[in-house]
């Protein structure tokens, strides 16, 4: 058969199927499950439709994950004639769940496959919307595929509004016209989608996001503002990838820089890997045709061994609330549901067994009016777990990060009330004794957020680079994991007696400070879910002379390598703009390097023997 006459059979076949959306739709019938298409793609010409059919039909229920435009409205609210069932409360489902004509289905949707596949969820008719036919026949799922691939192929009936605006996505985003019923042809622009601007609460926590992210990363980035407002602070990274359930335009200006190349995934290298898309139209112009983009179906995208197998997986994504222990709210507030379980468990778990991934859950410290905290003693009544506590590990605000996974009880009561709203820290910290959490004697002595702003990176004399951080009341256990690795002379040096253990008492007041008159600095190797502290510095103020007392310990194996002067430099550093005069140190006459440590510090350095030690005065 000539390339002609195979074409002008194509297009014969095609032409028999295209009927208007009223014709399309007349073939529903009451009590069917009626799938509604995703996102950018919801077919609204199908879905409106069905809505104003003139059959009558009773007890068709329609289900779908994110839609846009799906819900008609009369000027005063939404109209719906039929029960909807969905997998997301989006701006569009919210009041007609209100009105109790939508139910929420809490299930991620990297699942939902598997249940149409098992006959579990039925599609009498499926509507959907897809490009125009390439010559053989194939039309693209375009910004879509998702679970619309799995459902279009199990479903009773397919209708497909086509449209020739729809880019044609590359992957496994295709259906033959012989797998679709009816087509129905549109003209209109892709629904466009841009997340609203972000405030500056957000923008602090996307900066603290950012900055745990690392160069040769593959990025999984979830729904909400902040994962997507975090992309803007990438600019200066090298080789990252993507592997997402969902992509937007952020990622543009991120392959036009060269940010984004896919070379360093470990799976599907060069290409970015998403099951769909919400954006504009400069988005949806870059992925048609393009090989650089592969869209797949949502229990592939989510498939634990594809994540796995990713290098330096990085979900990021966004809660309402998370309790002291661990347990994150991220579909549900005060009662009512809020978007959905989309794909996080799944990403997160991915993230976990990534080498070298990293699972990141955000949220604002409070409520957006200031007056409550999303760090809470006890999850609230109306708020379902979505995250169980086993599961999460980086949980981050405006105020700083805390990893969990791992710790204790005690210890993620800490470092979440770290990071919580200073207003609300006192508040916590007493919930949190009371709850047995902390100790009854439990004091966090910073009323302030955690200085962020001074770590600082450094490179040793030897090539090895690590991190100048403030201390935090939680680093008890590590500033002890110091001590025992200390050697009885240098316990003795530091200590002036022979110390056979560090009390959680005496660890804490080295490390829970209050970055005012009391400061502490320490230098960590090893990544932030895994740190090892291999030296600490610290000063207390006598306000009487404006004077400091400072010390300092170093772990034998990281001495000699230029490390005391550095810790010395960034307590200088941070003491002077306060005001402060200068540090005294007490120092055994024997010990020759922390005089000439304190030497280096300052031209006016004073020092007087009393017995044993020396009285040394730095001034700044």
């Amino acid at each position: 058969m000539a390339m002609s006459e195979e074409r002008d059979w194509g297009l014969a076949k095609y032409t028999a199927k295209i009927k208007t959306a009223e014709q399309a739709v007349s073939t529903i019938k009451s009590g069917d499950r009626v799938y509604v298409g995703n996102a950018c793609a919801t077919p609204r010409t199908l879905v409106h439709a069905l809505e104003t059919s003139r059959n009558r039909l009773e007890d068709v229920v329609l289900f779908h994950f994110i839609t846009n435009g799906a819900f008609p409205s009369n000027g005063s609210g939404v109209v719906t004639r039929f029960q909807h069932q969905c997998f997301f409360i989006g701006s569009d489902e919210r009041e007609a769940f209100k009105k109790n004509q939508a139910d929420y289905i809490p299930i991620s949707i990297a699942q939902t496959p598997h249940l149409i596949k098992r006959g579990r969820l039925v599609a009498n008719a499926a509507l959907i919307q897809v490009s125009l036919p390439d010559k053989h026949g194939f039309v693209s799922l375009g910004v879509s595929v998702d679970m619309t691939r799995t459902v279009a192929l199990a479903a009773d009936q397919v209708i497909a509004e086509v449209n020739p605006n729809m880019p044609r996505t590359l992957g496994e985003s295709f259906l033959h016209i012989d797998q679709i019923d009816a087509l129905v042809l549109v003209d209109q622009p892709i629904i466009e989608y841009t997340h609203p601007p972000v405030d500056a609460v957000a923008q602090q926590i996307a900066r603290y996001v950012a900055r745990i992210i690392d160069n040769n990363s593959t990025l999984q980035i979830g729904l909400g503002r902040i994962p997507n407002e975090m992309l803007k602070y990438l600019t200066d990274r090298q080789n990252l990838g993507i592997h997402s359930d969902v992509i937007t335009d952020p990622i543009v200006d991120l392959i036009e820089k060269g940010v984004i190349t896919g070379r360093a995934k470990g799976l599907h290298e060069g290409q970015v890997v998403a099951s769909y898309c919400l954006g504009t139209r400069r988005l949806y112009d870059l992925i048609d045709q393009n090989p650089q983009f592969a869209f797949y179906p949502i229990d592939y995208v989510c498939n634990p061994a594809v994540l796995a197998g990713h290098h330096q997986l990085v979900s990021v994504s966004q809660a309402f609330a998370v309790d002291l222990t661990g347990q994150v709210c991220a579909d549900q507030f005060h009662g009512e549901f809020y978007s959905g379980v989309s794909t996080q468990p799944d990403f997160l778990r991915g993230a976990a067994y990534s080498p070298g991934g990293k699972p990141i859950i955000c949220l604002a410290s409070t409520t957006d009016d200031g007056q409550e905290s999303r760090i809470r003693p006890l999850l609230k009544m109306g708020e379902g777990v979505t995250i169980a506590r086993s599961d999460v590990h980086y949980v981050i605000t405006e105020y700083g990060c805390a990893y969990l996974f791992g710790k204790s009880i005690r210890e993620r009561a800490l470092a979440l009330i770290e990071i919580a709203h200073p207003h609300f820290r006192a508040g916590l910290l007493e919930e949190a004794k009371q709850l047995g959490y902390v100790r009854p004697d439990q004091k966090l002595k910073s009323s302030s957020a955690y200085p962020v702003q001074e770590e600082r990176e450094i490179l040793l004399k030897n090539g090895v680079r690590l991190l100048v951080r403030p201390s935090k009341a939680s680093d008890i256990r590590c500033l002890q994991d110091l001590f025992y690795g200390l050697s009885a002379e240098d316990v003795y040096t530091r200590f002036f007696q022979d110390l056979r253990f560090l009390p959680v008492s005496a660890a804490e007041h080295l490390c829970n400070v209050d970055y005012e008159s009391e400061m502490a600095f320490l230098a960590v190797v090893g990544d932030r879910e895994n740190e090892s502290v291999v030296g600490s510095a610290c000063y207390f103020l006598n306000p009487t002379t404006n004077l400091a007392e400072a010390a300092y310990m170093i772990h034998p194996k990281w001495q000699g390598l230029g490390l005391g002067r550095i810790l010395q430099q960034r307590m200088i550093e941070y003491a002077q703009p306060r005001g402060l005069r200068g540090f005294t140190l007490e120092i055994l006459t024997t010990n020759d390097k922390m005089i000439k440590l304190a030497k280096s510090g300052s031209d006016k350095v004073s020092v007087e023997r009393s017995g044993g030690t020396y009285e040394v005065v730095m001034l700044f």
